[in-house]
């Protein structure tokens, strides 16, 4: 669901390490954000990472 449509970044794992150093699991979320955008010349809602909008890979609708 959490992936951009531009470049493809997900939900990445890795693991949570503490002070004591137990280790657990953890999840990495994309900053996902549901915009409106032109698709092959028509507008579509599209879900982008903002790093994708920021350095102006998406043209917004």
């Amino acid at each position: 669901m959490a992936k951009c449509f531009v470049c493809n970044k997900a939900v990445s794992f890795g693991i949570k390490v503490s002070h004591s150093h137990r280790r657990s699991n953890r999840t990495f979320k994309p900053n996902i954000r549901r915009v409106k955008a032109i698709v092959e010349g028509a507008p579509v809602h599209i879900n982008v990472c903002t790093r994708c909008l920021r350095s102006g890979k998406v043209v917004r609708a």
